[in-house]
């Protein structure tokens, strides 16, 4: 028995050798959450060139992008509801009965939800809801989709949603991912902070952390200009922050710090203007139709005064002068007559 014992571990020992002789053979390559292991797939016979199956060098990083392209022109008048063009993403909108479109419902008086109704409300709904009535005749036939700003446009690059009205702010790098509608509002970033801070101007925080919303074009404005960010999922999460003194301040668009204010009069808004931005509807690169109605719907609404009417009714009370409906910009010229 003891011999056997010896043995054993003896013809152990001698396999274990042999492992490790051959582990030597192996190319090691970076596994990709980080640590190193062996990878047999990498392993090279007599007939495999060399380097094949190594990993390949990361993409070059994009082009330099400092111009925002103007949208797409209408397709001449707006079909009547219902009767959209064959084969047209409408068409499919409308098969499908309902517009499905993705928004905010933190913020107040852009797109939140009503506690009195339980309803969706805010100048961003109300233009959601045109777009519906042109499509269907019914400004109802909605079925709204709450998002995160980072998750805006993943949702319509795998056609989770067919739009977004969401604040969603114009930048050139964006228009890689997503199709914008014309500008319906221009708005500038400024700040909101506690009534009792002294605080006036972006150099008054230095080194106190100021919130906005993670992903979000102010996060980016701030970060250039050195200020110490903490970022979270949304301009509301930002209001319990300042509202708990993690902050000292938020950093955002005026028409929505002005809905922050109105619901919380302890706080004011500050400062001057750190940026501009350009609210449009966000959809799809590959639905230039829907690009194109969307604007016909948007034309409808500067020439009746519906989009300014919307603007008024929600920021009258809290913004002087209100931001109004800038005039269409398209990338090719009008017709010729």
């Amino acid at each position: 028995m003891n011999g056997v014992r010896i043995r054993r571990p003896l013809a152990y020992l001698g396999l274990g050798c042999l492992l490790a002789l051959l582990s030597l053979s192996l190319p090691v390559s970076p596994i990709p959450h980080g640590g190193f292991g062996t990878d047999l797939r990498v392993a090279r016979g007599p007939n495999v060139a060399p380097g094949a199956g190594r990993t390949a060098p990361p993409p070059p990083p994009p082009a330099p992008c400092d111009h925002i392209q103007d949208s797409l022109r209408p397709d001449g008048p707006l079909p009547a509801p219902g009767a959209m063009p064959a084969g047209s993403t409408m068409a499919a909108i409308v098969a499908r009965g309902r517009l499905i479109a993705g928004v905010d419902q933190g913020n107040y008086l852009a797109s939140y939800r009503d506690p009195a109704t339980g309803n969706l409300a805010g100048s961003d709904i109300d233009l959601v809801h045109q777009i519906a009535a042109a499509l269907f005749g019914d400004p109802s036939k909605v079925q709204f989709v709450a998002m995160r700003v980072e998750d805006r446009a993943a949702a319509l690059r795998r056609h989770q949603v067919d739009l977004v009205a969401d604040v969603y702010t114009v930048t050139c790098a964006r228009q890689r991912d997503v199709a914008f509608s014309t500008d319906y509002l221009q708005v500038s970033q400024r700040l909101l902070v506690p009534a009792s801070s002294p605080a006036r101007e972006v150099a008054d925080l230095a080194g106190q952390p100021v919130c906005t919303s993670r992903g979000s074009t102010p996060e980016d404005v701030l970060h250039r200009l050195g200020v110490t960010v903490a970022p979270q999922q949304g301009i509301a999460e930002c209001m319990v922050e300042l509202q708990r003194g993690r902050v000292a301040a938020i950093s955002s668009d005026d028409v929505l710090l002005a809905g922050m204010a109105a619901q919380d009069p302890t706080t004011r808004v500050v400062g001057r203007t750190l940026d501009t931005a350009r609210y449009a509807v966000g959809m799809n690169p590959q639905a230039t139709d829907l690009v194109r109605f969307v604007n016909g719907v948007l034309e409808r609404g500067r020439a009746d005064g519906s989009l300014a009417a919307s603007d008024q009714r929600w920021f009258g009370n809290s913004l002087n002068p209100v931001p109004q409906p800038p005039p269409a910009r398209y990338q090719d010229q009008p017709p010729a007559s």
